[in-house]
């Protein structure tokens, strides 16, 4: 395992369709689970407002920002709608690990393709 990765939490922790926080100096990450049990990790950032996507709504491996409705995958973080796509607004993702029901998070910057 890489060391890197630092334990959270368990999967138990987190809500079915919700999110928890993590802080770190460097940002507020949103941990999801989706009705089918994935978890993600993204920045609690909307890259259009700024708005918190841990209060957005969680659909399918998505969720609505509660700020303006712009729908952000979770796994990839990209933007749906109007100004999102492949060369649109992202949003940060962060790796995860799942062991023995314990969500393990890398929370140091990983390259993503654009974050607004």
């Amino acid at each position: 395992m890489d060391t890197d990765f630092i334990d959270i939490g368990t999967v138990e922790d987190v809500p079915v369709r919700g999110s928890r926080l993590v802080k770190t100096p460097d940002a507020t990450i949103a941990i999801f689970k989706t009705m089918e049990g994935q978890i993600f990790a993204i920045e609690d950032k909307c890259p259009h407002l700024s708005g918190p996507l841990s209060q957005g709504i969680v659909h399918g491996n998505r969720v609505t920002c509660p700020l303006h409705n712009l729908v952000i995958d979770l796994a990839n973080g990209q933007a749906d709608g109007p100004g999102g796509g492949p060369n649109g607004k992202c949003v940060k993702t962060f790796p995860i690990e799942i062991m023995d029901g314990r969500i393990l998070l890398k929370p140091f910057d990983v390259p993503s393709e654009k974050v607004a």
